[in-house]
């Protein structure tokens, strides 16, 4: 049998303002983490692109730390063509400043009504190469939250996506637990009841194994 090379993204973005000043979110890129120690533990080959992050390496996991949206789809195409599956699980800061100053900036030169400009959607942009690859999205939401997710599997040309509601303290970004919905292109909802972000990661992988590559 071939074995599996496994492509996972996790943690936030940051877009900077300065060295010091930047745009992101409270996600501790847990959820991702623990995907790709299970991907590693199922036998395959593992690579984690991990944004900002207090969270150690994983052994036998190739893992490579990057900032902004920028730095994660230039590494993810570094390993693009070779995976068989994306994981998406990262949270993606969705703007940036247009402008950059490379040093610390004063109170008076700091701009209170910055421009902004959409960050590269990493996403999207592989899906057009997507090929026979597996593509896996992730929806983290505070309403309506498998309608979007459903939006996003369509526009993004996925194989399946994973909606979480992030609006809840319990399940939400940073927790230790989870509460996420398997859609599938089919229209297919698979429900996996809330569990530690380990237990949900090690089901995900196997229901993603048994699915795709049986």
């Amino acid at each position: 049998m071939k074995k599996i090379k496994c492509l996972i993204t996790a943690g936030p973005t940051r877009e900077h303002f300065d060295p010091v000043r930047y745009i992101s979110n409270p996600s501790s890129g847990k959820m991702g983490w623990f995907i790709a120690q299970a991907s590693k533990e199922f036998g395959w080959d593992t690579t984690l692109v991990l944004g900002p992050s207090a969270l150690p390496n994983i052994d036998g996991v190739n893992v490579e730390r990057v900032v902004s949206a920028e730095d994660m789809l230039s590494v993810c195409r570094k390993h693009f063509d070779d995976c068989h599956i994306l994981i998406m699980s990262a949270a993606v800061s969705d703007v940036r400043p247009k402008m950059f100053i490379n040093h610390k900036a004063k109170k008076n030169e700091i701009d209170l009504n910055p421009q902004l400009e959409r960050t590269p959607d990493i996403l999207l942009t592989l899906s057009k190469e997507k090929g026979n690859k597996v593509l896996i999205g992730f929806a983290a939401e505070t309403q309506n939250v498998l309608e979007y997710a459903k939006g996003k599997l369509e526009q993004k040309n996925l194989d399946a996506i994973v909606a979480n509601n992030v609006g809840q303290a319990s399940t939400g970004f940073a927790s230790d637990d989870n509460k996420i919905d398997v859609i599938l292109r089919t229209g297919e909802v698979i429900d996996f009841p809330q569990a530690s972000k380990k237990e949900l990661a090690n089901s995900l992988i196997k229901f993603l194994s048994d699915r795709f590559f049986k």
